[in-house]
């Protein structure tokens, strides 16, 4: 297999050299391993839903079976039915069809297997190679040892063959209470490897399984995959015999995916969720699948993400600014420009006539060549971003100001010659002039001027709900900070509502849950799917400001 992946789009897209995992199914393939037959899987827990960190995952998974010719199944493994949900389950699916993969004919369940795994268990006790143990989970960590020294044997680890059989079997038919007794391996007490020192491998938990019911009552534990793979072997080539071969996959472990102002710890995001510090699980400020789709995020900018942050097997932090640059490269390129004012300041154009209303026509992409035109109503009275005037302005201040100008996108370049206050000194209403010749587009329109802003036409703008989303904590990397709760490290200002934002009535009439724009000169944003008919709500997906760029230098 070459080095190189050989195939160029008919675009003349650069090849691409592999991934280290990448090459290494591609050498197994070359070597015929397995008659060339490529599985993967990707095994989820059904305890919370899915974030940006399992996408890189899935990515893997699903994407080096569908470059390589082979299949990718979805095995869910839900062998702790305290923490497991139905609920859990259908957004893992969902999240997985969103990134765009399929796992076809082929979904398992780790509970597809409890029988199979119950008589492994029944084998290994009357094989003298499993245990009932009664003590405490804390007396046997305690005689565990240390790496340096050896563990002590459980005063139960030299019971008879029938009186283990009898006291697992009774575990399963629920006569013993949770964390009375567990089923241990018996492999080795002053084995250099702590995890050979009688590891446990069946807990009773008396939680009714959400597919299962009651009609198990002990589980077996699972195992991490470097911290436990000699251990995973060892189960195997006891259980498989001579075909440990043909039955132990290849595990091939890669970096996870750490982001800077937030938290992939399943466990944390759950407490965010129960103890009501953001809407729910899709909350567009967490890193879930859900909550970046319900941002506005698409699969591709997640996919280029990943790509771009590659895989390697050293941990890294990597910069939420990356994620945000690749989003906003592509909305750039995709999403419609619209007029939006979230803070709005009415401004009376004094000598255009009170019932004239014109048909403005503005481009919806010029980033694309057969984007297309929208019109917008232009009147008397329009909306402008309150930040966009200021009666006496600092140096280099572009915007409105008295006796200055600025041209109004699309439209006409206008002049400020007054303003009216209310009793607490607050503008309230600004009064300027149009020049009639300077229509953008017409002769006049060549006609410079510094600033360009945005607006609306009062009479015809529609309000809207915005909210305005910021990242969700405000220290770089919240899990490294050993002194404070994470909670206390939220940010603030993550979220902001705004209820009455003005859009233009061609935003209000096209946008559909779900749907992107770029609110001119503001960021970009998604129409959320709490907007009804006649309210609509967006959320911020990201900014125009590309801090990551700037950095980078592009």
């Amino acid at each position: 297999m070459a080095e190189i992946i050989d195939n160029i789009n008919a675009g003349g897209e650069e090849k691409k050299p592999l991934n280290f995992v990448q090459q290494i199914v591609a050498d197994d393939l070359a070597a015929g391993k397995n008659g060339g037959r490529l599985n993967t899987r990707f095994p989820p827990e059904p305890n919370g839903y899915l974030h940006i960190g399992h996408a890189k995952a899935i990515c893997m998974d699903f994407g080096v079976a569908e470059k390589f010719g082979g299949t990718c199944n979805l095995r869910f493994d839900d062998t702790n039915p305290q923490k497991e949900d139905t609920e859990y389950v259908e957004a893992i699916m969902r999240d997985i069809h969103w990134l765009g993969y399929d796992w076809g004919d082929r979904l398992y369940y780790a509970s597809d297997y409890f029988p199979k795994l119950y008589d492994f268990a029944i084998r290994l006790i009357k094989e003298g190679k499993a245990y009932v143990d009664d003590q405490t989970s804390e007396q046997i960590a305690q005689q565990k040892g240390t790496p340096t020294t050896p563990g002590t044997n459980s005063p139960y680890r030299d019971r008879s063959v029938e009186e283990n059989l009898d006291l697992f079997q009774r575990m399963n038919a629920g006569e013993f209470e949770e964390g009375s007794h567990v089923l241990r391996a018996k492999i080795d007490m002053a084995s250099s490897n702590m995890h050979f020192r009688d590891p446990i491998i069946y807990r009773i938990i008396k939680t009714p399984h959400w597919r299962t019911g009651n009609k198990w009552n002990v589980y077996p534990c699972t195992l991490e995959f470097v911290p436990h793979r000699d251990l995973y072997d060892y189960f195997v080539h006891e259980l498989a015999g001579e075909s440990a071969t043909e039955y132990c996959p290849r595990q091939i472990e890669f970096n996870r995916l750490n982001l800077t102002y937030t938290v992939m710890s399943k466990r944390k995001l759950l407490q965010l969720v129960k103890e009501g510090l953001v809407a729910g699980w899709d909350d567009p400020r967490m890193p879930t699948l859900c909550g970046l789709r319900r941002r506005g995020y698409t699969p591709q900018t997640i996919k280029n993400f990943i790509e771009d942050i590659g895989y390697t097997k050293y941990e890294a932090l990597n910069d939420i600014g990356l994620l945000e640059h690749n989003i906003r490269e592509e909305l750039n390129h995709n999403a419609n420009r619209v007029s939006a004012v979230l803070n709005p300041v009415k401004v009376v154009i004094t000598n255009y006539p009170e019932d004239k209303v014109e048909m403005m026509e503005m481009d919806n992409n010029p980033e694309q060549e057969n984007a297309g035109k929208h019109q917008m109503p232009f009147s008397r009275e329009i909306y402008i971003e309150r930040d966009d005037f200021m009666e006496e302005p600092p140096k280099k201040f572009f915007r409105l100001t008295p006796g200055k100008e600025v041209r109004l996108k699309g439209a006409y370049i206008i002049m400020c010659t007054g303003c009216t206050k209310d009793a607490d000194g607050n503008v309230t209403e600004i009064q300027c002039t149009y020049d009639p010749d300077t229509l953008s587009g017409s002769a006049g329109s060549q006609r410079k001027v510094k600033g360009t802003l945005h607006w609306v036409s009062a009479r015809h703008c529609v309000d809207a709900e915005v909210r305005l989303y910021d990242r969700l904590f405000a220290v770089e990397n919240p899990s490294a900070d050993t002194e404070h709760d994470f909670r206390e490290l939220l940010n603030p200002d993550s979220l902001r509502v705004i209820p009455d934002a003005k859009i233009e009535p061609f935003l209000a009439q096209t946008a559909k849950v779900g749907d992107t724009f770029q609110f001119q000169r503001i960021g970009y944003f998604c129409v959320d799917e709490d907007s009804t008919d006649g309210h609509l709500v967006f959320n911020r997906t990201i900014g125009l400001k590309d801090s990551w760029a700037k950095q980078q230098g592009k």
